[in-house]
């Protein structure tokens, strides 16, 4: 259908007003992208979709032209689709001859943009300064630590299989720490974006990219930059617009990475004179899916002392719109006709943890601020920080809005003890910093009221599989899968129980993101925390540690390995030549 359209703008649409796109365009039928909204209207069966032109360079999203056409593609019949808005530079026109009238006759204050070249100029990601010594690279020196066995990793107590979603993309199941399962199931379920604008498209977009394929979009891998040159490549599958199959070679990348920090460590310099430590290496498992202008870099990352991270960062080019009028409202100026628009970032998961067995309930740990006498002094008094707990018995009790407070620890807990005597939990917490969601009295807002909520803790359900819906993004007025529904006050305790995340960022476009965003700074997500689950923290149990005292020879190898580094990694490995499939097949 959308292959419909682009015909339909060009062959028919487009002739009526063949002066205007000659003389204010230059339009010659190759040098114009188009762009469409979704959703498609305002209410349940409309087929009315906005298209944004751009000039058809490296970058378009930051190349508007001004011009914007609404099509009615209602009809079965192509022959009956018909243009129904047009809008340019500020003004609204009825149709491309209303248009092309107006423009002849003199009445339409033209905005002429200057003509870019085709690598975009401004928006080019081609490097502005020449090569020079080449950035650190990352190697093994005695290999990989971890394994890769058709889906199922192995690294250090962890193991894992993952897969792609075609709709949702990566997703783990069946996670194990020491052998036991942590969690059933990981999985992205939905990024959304929220846009603003004075422009009509810009102002009704709202993209929920899982309708498009978080997993049919993910992309191919370059190796020393989107992941580590040494890093284990894996090729992902999606069955869609066809009967068979499509393959992604090297798109979903397996590696361990040194953080360059310590996991922990202590430097004794009273009483007795020691240094123990633990390097930060953990293992990371990553795709990255390109849909449309945005790149989204998802990571589930393993830690030696049985924390798990879910994490996206955002890259890309941001949309925009033509600067007229009162845009200033709703973004910052890019350039000389861009207008990069304001917008919301959310991006929800689904973790499934099993934390000691399947059953588990959800518990709150905080703090309170309480006032005593000193024991020993009573005319003194002192505030003194306490404990507080509270068992969040119904999913309403565990559903918090997305700016409400949330208890700052919040866990899982399981039916067994650890050694003294707590409840073994793994614990949630989130890194977000979230614009406003919609407001809900909006008439789509239920077909993505998943981000109503920071956290939601719901029973695990068969018939609630995912919080949202591939139909959603065409029909968000009446929603295949509405999320609010799962949350009706149900007890949770003692139960089989999913919590669903939403980590974002509120993303106001500025100068530095020209030619595209930069992940720094753009980067949300989760961490998932063991909570008296083990006795002590289990990475004492790392073949990493290092520890020596002041009475030790810390130059030995039998003492401290990383005395022996120069000789384990006096060579370098034999890296293979650069390869990259990314653009065949196109």
């Amino acid at each position: 259908e959308y292959e419909q359209l682009g015909a339909f703008l060009e062959t028919k649409a487009f002739a009526a007003a063949p002066t205007f796109l000659q003389e204010v365009l230059e339009y010659d039928r190759t040098n114009v992208a188009f762009q469409a909204t979704v959703p498609h209207g305002f209410r349940s069966g409309d087929r009315l979709t906005w298209f944004v032109l751009f000039q058809n360079v490296s970058g378009f999203f930051v190349h508007p032209v001004g011009l914007e056409v609404l099509v009615d593609h209602s009809s079965l019949d192509v022959s009956q689709w018909a243009v129904s808005r047009v809008f340019y530079n500020g003004q609204y026109y009825r149709d491309m001859a209303q248009l092309e009238s107006a423009y002849v006759q003199g009445r339409i204050s033209v905005e002429k943009v200057r003509k870019a070249p085709r690598d975009g100029d401004f928006s080019s990601m081609k490097p502005r300064a020449p090569a020079a010594a080449l950035f650190p690279v990352q190697f093994e020196p005695q290999g990989p630590r971890y394994s890769v066995r058709n889906n199922q990793v192995l690294f250090q107590g962890w193991s894992f299989a993952f897969g792609t979603s075609v709709s949702r993309g990566l997703r783990l199941f069946d996670v194990r720490h020491r052998g036991q399962r942590v969690a059933y199931e990981l999985s992205v379920q939905e990024a959304l974006s929220v846009y603003g604008s004075n422009c009509p498209a810009g102002m009704s977009t709202r993209y929920m990219d899982g309708s498009f394929g978080l997993g049919r979009y993910t992309s191919p891998l370059v190796p020393g930059v989107d992941c580590p040159y040494l890093a284990t490549y894996v090729d992902t599958h999606a069955l869609s617009d066809g009967l068979r199959p499509s393959k992604r070679k090297a798109s979903l990348c397996i590696f361990e990475q040194n953080l360059g920090s310590p996991l922990r460590r202590h430097y004794s310099n009273l009483q007795s004179l020691y240094y123990g430590g633990l390097v930060n290496s953990a293992l990371v498992i990553r795709s990255i899916a390109t849909v449309g202008n945005y790149d989204y870099v998802w990571d589930f990352i393993f830690y030696q002392n049985g924390a798990i991270e879910g994490k996206v960062q955002a890259t890309g080019y941001p949309s925009s719109s033509f600067l007229h009028g009162d845009g200033l409202r709703y973004g910052n100026r890019l350039w000389e006709h861009t207008l990069g628009t304001i917008h919301t970032h959310f991006v929800n998961y689904k973790v499934d943890l099993d934390v000691g067995g399947v059953k588990n309930s959800l518990v709150a740990h905080d703090m309170a601020f309480e006032m005593t006498r000193a024991p020993w002094n009573p005319e003194q008094q002192i505030e003194r920080p306490r404990l507080t707990k509270k068992v969040l018995d119904t999913e309403d009790q565990a559903a918090f809005r997305l700016q409400s407070k949330m208890p700052r620890y919040i866990y899982f807990a399981a039916n067994s003890k650890n050694k003294w005597g707590h409840q073994r939990g793994y614990r949630i917490q989130i890194t977000s910093f979230a614009g406003d969601h919609i407001p809900e009295a909006s008439s789509m807002e239920r077909a993505i009221s998943w981000a109503r909520y920071q956290l939601a803790v719901t029973r695990r359900k068969e018939e609630e599989p995912t919080s949202t819906s591939i139909y959603n993004q065409n029909d968000p007025w009446t929603p295949t899968v509405a999320f609010a529904d799962f949350i009706n006050n149900e007890t949770i305790t003692n139960e089989d129980l999913v919590a669903w995340i939403t980590a974002g960022f509120l993303h106001i476009p500025h100068s530095e993101d020209i030619p595209n965003t930069v992940t720094v700074g753009n980067s949300v997500g989760f961490l998932l925390r063991p909570y008296n689950y083990y006795d002590l923290d289990p990475s004492i149990y790392s073949h990493d540690g290092v520890f020596f005292t002041s009475e030790q020879d810390f130059t030995a190898c039998e003492i401290n390995r990383l005395a022996c580094l120069p000789k384990t990694a006096s060579c370098l490995p034999n890296f293979p030549p650069f390869t990259f499939d990314g653009f065949r097949n196109m």
